[in-house]
């Protein structure tokens, strides 16, 4: 398992994680989220602050999510491992 988070005061809306992850969508204040329907997400968590998805797989493996995260210019998404 593992986490991606959104740093939600750091998200200028530029999106280019969505461009690179599809799980990645615009949420109705024009900042990025999480689509909770999206294979493999197994629940999602929003705060004003920040959103945490947890999903299945491998930090490691899942490119996808390193991309966007690389990728984000105000460095707003982090992914990292968690336990079960």
């Amino acid at each position: 398992m593992f986490e991606i988070a959104i740093d939600r005061d750091a998200c200028d809306g530029i999106f280019a994680c969505l461009a690179r992850d599809g799980r990645f969508v615009e949420d109705d204040d024009g900042l990025a989220t999480i689509d909770p329907d999206a294979a493999g997400v197994v629940r999602v968590k929003r705060t004003d602050e920040r959103v945490v998805a947890l999903l299945e797989g491998d930090a490691e493996a899942d490119e996808d999510a390193a991309l966007a995260a690389r990728a984000c210019p105000p460095g707003a998404i982090s992914v990292r491992e968690v336990d079960a």
